[in-house]
C-alpha cells in the first residue's frame, strides 16, 4: 500500500475549500448588477485563474520532483551532506 503526504481530513478539507471558494466566486458573479459582457469577463478570467493554478502547481512539483532525481537545486550533493551532517550531530 502506498503511504500518501496528507490525511484524509486535510484532502477532504482542501477539495471543501476549493469547491466554496469556487461557488462563492461565481455566486458573486451572478448576482453582480453589471451587464452580461461584464459577467461573462469575469466568468472566463475566474476559470482562466482556476485552471492557471492547477496547471502552476503540477509545474512547480514537477520540476522539483526532477531536481530531485537529477540531484540538482535544493537536492544536490552538497545539500544532501549537509543534511546528513545535521542528522549526526542531533
Amino acid at each position: 500500500m502506498k503511504h500518501r503526504r496528507n490525511t484524509q481530513a486535510f484532502t477532504f478539507m482542501a477539495w471543501a475549500s476549493f469547491v466554496l471558494a469556487f461557488l462563492a466566486m461565481f455566486i458573486g458573479i451572478y448576482t453582480l448588477d453589471a451587464t452580461l459582457p461584464v459577467k461573462g469577463y469575469y466568468a472566463v478570467t475566474a476559470l482562466f485563474l482556476v485552471m492557471s493554478s492547477f496547471v502552476l502547481q503540477k509545474t512547480i512539483r514537477d520540476n522539483q520532483e526532477d531536481d530531485k532525481n537529477a540531484g540538482v537545486g535544493l537536492y544536490s550533493a552538497e545539500m544532501e551532506e549537509k543534511r546528513q551532517r545535521n542528522q549526526k550531530t542531533e
